[in-house]
């Protein structure tokens, strides 16, 4: 999934499957298999944030071009859904419905969103501490990890000691939080 997340970031005509068949031909020539798809090519969105759960993804995109958003997401979205049906021996839809945006207005709705996804897992309890999960763009925002997905310094603006204080200081609440969702209802 993360390779999807960055292959489609850029606007090609190629396959992700036909592309991957190609990987190690590029990889003879490219340290990195990616760096060949992101020379002189447009990226469509930009990826600020990412959590991937075990039934569901999170992302904050982005978006450079017109339908840049929905043509990733179909794209990220079909394209595992072919890659999880061939491998398992199944035919149909693997996501239970369209994908839901939510439009961003301003940084401190951008900051609390990361916070919100990057506690993900943590409230579902499947990691005590956001560092854990190891399927987030969480450590991105406090380390340089080897392999980067997302681009975030020219718009958040939050040092990595501080947004690691404003992440964990609402482990708790977010807790509490999300006890209280599962007696309301809808």
């Amino acid at each position: 999934m993360l390779d999807l997340l960055k292959y489609y970031q850029i606007k090609n005509e190629v396959k992700f499957s036909d592309f991957i068949q190609l990987k190690p031909v590029i990889n003879s020539g490219f340290d990195n298999f990616f760096d060949y798809i992101s020379k002189d090519q447009d990226e469509i969105v930009q990826i600020i944030a990412y959590c991937l759960m075990p039934t569901h993804l999170h992302l904050i995109l982005k978006q450079l071009t017109d339908s840049g958003i929905s043509n990733y997401m179909g794209n990220i979205l079909n394209s595992y859904t072919h890659y999880f049906n061939k491998k398992h021996g199944r035919k149909g839809p693997l996501w239970e419905s369209k994908f839901k945006n939510v439009l961003v207005d301003n940084d401190e709705q951008l900051i609390h969103l990361t916070r919100y996804i990057h506690l993900n897992p943590v409230i579902a309890f499947l990691v005590d501490k956001p560092e854990q999960w190891i399927f987030s763009s969480y450590k991105e925002y406090f380390s340089v990890p080897s392999q980067r997905v997302c681009q975030f310094e020219d718009i958040l603006k939050i040092s990595p000691t501080d947004y690691k204080k404003f992440v964990n200081n609402q482990i708790s609440y977010q807790r509490e939080l999300a006890k209280i969702k599962k007696l309301l209802f809808d």
